[in-house]
């Protein structure tokens, strides 16, 4: 019985030392807020009121396109262009399809006001049939921050 309390308290004593790398609380109270250079530079953030004027906006000359008649296994591409009208740079952060066969290519840098952009989307019909509705989402410091593209295709054999 000796043989095996002694082991475990051991290992129990060794669970409750603190860690020489973990910052106790009272570090992390006194620990100074970062600086505003120290921060990814965002005109709407926690620090001040949200002011809607002051983001990005994208502005799409159409929000849906509809490409018709298609014959199945055929991949067709559509370019949706937009304008960022806001204050602030635009910054998509993200672009995808509701399905693999609807494939969105984005600009990754970020658009200054007055900046057009154009955003790529390629539906491939393979294994589809009939009348075909995919959904475009996209995540940018917008307000809101998700904007929906819509596509349509007749999809025949």
């Amino acid at each position: 019985m000796k043989k095996l309390l002694f082991p475990f308290l051991l290992l129990l004593g060794a669970c409750q030392t603190p860690s020489a790398d973990m910052p106790s609380a009272q570090d992390v109270q006194d620990s100074k807020p970062l600086g505003k250079t120290q921060l990814y530079h965002n005109p709407i953030s926690a620090d001040k009121p949200l002011d809607p004027n002051e983001a990005a906006k994208m502005l799409f000359e159409e929000m849906a396109f509809d490409f018709g008649e298609i014959k199945e296994g055929e991949s067709v591409e559509h370019v949706f262009k937009f304008k960022n009208t806001g204050k602030s740079p635009l910054n998509i952060t993200n672009a995808r399809g509701n399905c693999g066969c609807t494939v969105p290519k984005w600009p990754k840098a970020p658009l200054a006001p007055g900046e057009a952009g154009e955003i790529r989307v390629v539906f491939n019909s393979t294994g589809k049939k009939g009348i075909q509705e995919k959904d475009v989402y996209i995540t940018a410091n917008t307000i809101p921050n998700k904007t929906v593209l819509k596509i349509r295709a007749n999809v025949a054999n």
